[in-house]
């Protein structure tokens, strides 16, 4: 009911509380609304318990940042030329990147490249390794100072991820099928830009644990998790947590997880974000190999790209 006496109101206007999807659980029509433990479980291939993807960003930081219409995290801190920042960033894909590959291949894992379409025009010798893996490439912008957030003109955003889409599949030979924004900013169209690109998931929003079907006006994406409470420039970056603390919440997330599957509450899924720049430094790799073989060596994983675990998803209804 409208308060009469709300600053503004004359009889016979919407009032604050007239919002049109005010609604049960939130106050938008993107998804339905639903408990985890209300949903039927999920099952993974081969009667795996755990579903684990592993993102890998492959960025590229402009060394003059415009940061418009919003600054992405972990960008240029420092006055121009910012050459401290701007070469730790690099230092990601020229050195630890590799690091960072060894740890996911010796602990059996399989990684999801998210790459900034500028970053795979700079580094034609990094898209060739890609290209010999054969792993998934999603998308992640033109670069990281590309934010995908309110501000940002409809025209130019979906230029943006068209110009990105074309770059990668020209580095690869394959047109993405995922996304990822820059610092997992969104407009209030980046899904509908996303969808009329294509594109058929993304990993923007954390608000649940499994994939789950997101509406958009040109069809429906599917948003997969990906926790941004253990990625590494979350907890080593922004809450100061060692590399030792990181692996130990890793391990620990990983554990309850496959916990909770065992226990009849259906396939799980752990997603990890993991970047060069900042685990491939030499006194981190330990402990990042440590969390790896730890999640892997869990009873019941299933290591999978970002799409072949929202497929299995999909074809469960």
């Amino acid at each position: 009911m409208t308060d009469p006496s709300a600053p503004g109101f004359t009889p016979g206007s919407a009032g604050p509380l007239d919002y049109p999807h005010r609604s049960y659980g939130m106050d938008h029509d993107r998804y339905d609304w639903s408990m985890l433990v209300d949903r039927p479980p999920l099952a993974w291939p081969n009667g795996a318990r755990l579903a684990v993807w592993v993102v890998v960003p492959l960025q590229f930081f402009p060394l003059n940042p415009q940061g418009l219409p919003v600054k992405v995290p972990g960008n240029m801190t420092m006055p121009y030329p910012d050459l401290r920042h701007y070469t730790l960033r690099d230092f990601g894909n020229r050195v630890g990147v590799h690091r960072v590959l060894a740890a996911i291949d010796a602990a059996g894992l399989t990684p999801t490249f998210a790459v900034n379409g500028r970053l795979a025009e700079r580094e034609p010798g990094l898209m060739a390794l890609i290209r010999e893996r054969g792993d998934e490439v999603i998308g992640h912008s033109w670069s990281m100072d590309t934010p995908h957030a309110g501000g940002l003109a409809e025209d130019d955003e979906r230029v943006l991820v068209a110009r990105t889409l074309d770059a990668l599949e020209s580095a690869t030979g394959t047109r993405p099928t995922g996304w990822v924004s820059p610092g997992r900013l969104n407009s209030p169209v980046t899904p509908d830009l996303l969808a009329e690109a294509g594109l058929e998931w993304f990993a923007d929003w954390v608000n649940d644990e499994l994939p789950y079907p997101f509406r958009t006006r040109a069809g429906e994406l599917t948003a997969m998790p990906l926790p941004t409470e253990l990625a590494d420039t979350f907890v080593i970056g922004e809450n100061l947590h060692s590399e030792a603390s990181w692996a130990e919440q890793v391990a620990d997330a990983a554990d309850l997880l496959a916990a909770e599957a065992a226990g009849s509450g259906g396939g799980r899924v752990l997603g990890l974000t993991i970047h060069p720049w900042l685990m491939g430094q030499p006194h981190r790799v330990r402990h990042l190999r440590a969390a790896l073989e730890h999640v892997a060596a869990i009873p019941g994983v299933w290591a999978a790209s970002g799409s072949a675990i929202r497929a299995a998803a999909r074809a469960q209804g």
